[in-house]
C-alpha cells in the first residue's frame, strides 16, 4: 500500500465528504428550515417575502398565513402544500401520488449516510482487504444515492413544472440540498474507482514482491 497510500487517503477523504454532504442533505426543511431540497418563493406584494421550502422528512413555510414547519417523518404530500398555498395552481391525481409517493424514498438519505461513514472506517484500515471492502461499500453507497437522487428530482421536478408554468408569479427552484447529495453521489462514485485502483495496485505490488524472493 505504501506505493498507493496517497491514492488511498484521497479515495478516503472523498468518502468523508459524502457522509458529511449527505448529512447536510439530511438535516434540510423541517430540520434546518431554510437548508432545502426545493424552495418556492410565493408572489406577494408586500415585504415578508413567502417561501415553503421542502426537504427530506418534511418541509416550512415562512412569511405565509400560517408560517410553521412540519413534524419530522418518512413520506408526506408536497403536492397538497403546494396546492394550498400558491394560487392557481393545481395537479393530476396521478402527479400528485407519484411525488408523495417518492418521497418515502427519501429514507434513503440517512441510509446513503451511513453506508458512507461505514464505507469511509472500512477505508481508514490499511491493506488489500480494507481497501476492497471500502471499494464495495462506497459502491454500494454510490447506487444508493443515486437512486435518491434520481426520485428526489422526479418528485421536485412535478412541482417546479406546474409553479413555474403558473402567471401568478410564484417560482420554484432548486435549493442547497439536493446539490450536496449530487455532489456526494460524485464522490462516493470516484471513491468507489480509486479504492478499487489502490486495491489492484497493492495486490499486484504484493506480488512483484513475492516473485523477487522466490528467485
Amino acid at each position: 500500500m505504501a506505493r498507493t497510500g496517497f491514492f488511498h487517503h484521497i479515495g478516503s477523504f472523498l468518502l468523508f465528504a459524502a457522509t458529511v454532504l449527505l448529512i447536510i442533505t439530511d438535516i434540510s426543511a423541517p430540520v434546518v428550515n431554510d437548508l432545502s431540497l426545493l424552495k418556492v418563493d410565493l408572489a406577494n406584494s408586500n415585504d415578508r417575502q413567502p417561501t415553503i421550502t421542502f426537504g427530506t422528512f418534511g418541509y416550512c413555510t415562512k412569511g405565509t398565513t400560517v408560517s410553521a414547519c412540519s413534524k419530522s417523518h418518512i413520506g408526506y404530500d408536497p403536492i397538497s402544500v403546494v396546492e394550498n398555498t400558491v394560487q392557481g395552481v393545481s395537479y393530476h391525481v396521478y402527479a400528485a401520488d407519484t411525488s408523495k409517493g417518492l418521497t418515502r424514498v427519501m429514507v434513503l438519505h440517512p441510509i446513503a449516510t451511513g453506508l458512507a461513514f461505514i464505507s469511509f472506517l472500512l477505508a481508514l484500515g490499511a491493506g488489500i482487504v480494507g481497501s476492497f471492502l471500502a471499494s464495495l461499500g462506497a459502491l454500494v453507497t454510490f447506487i444508493v444515492t443515486l437512486v435518491a437522487l434520481v426520485c428526489d428530482f422526479v418528485s421536485f421536478s412535478i412541482i417546479m413544472h406546474e409553479v413555474n408554468s403558473s402567471n401568478n408569479g410564484s417560482r420554484a427552484h432548486w435549493g442547497a440540498a439536493i446539490w450536496t447529495i449530487l455532489v456526494s453521489a460524485v464522490c462516493s462514485l470516484l471513491a468507489t474507482i480509486i479504492l478499487f485502483f489502490t486495491c489492484c495496485s497493492a495486490r499486484m505490488h504484493r506480488r512483484r514482491e513475492a516473485r523477487r524472493v522466490k528467485y
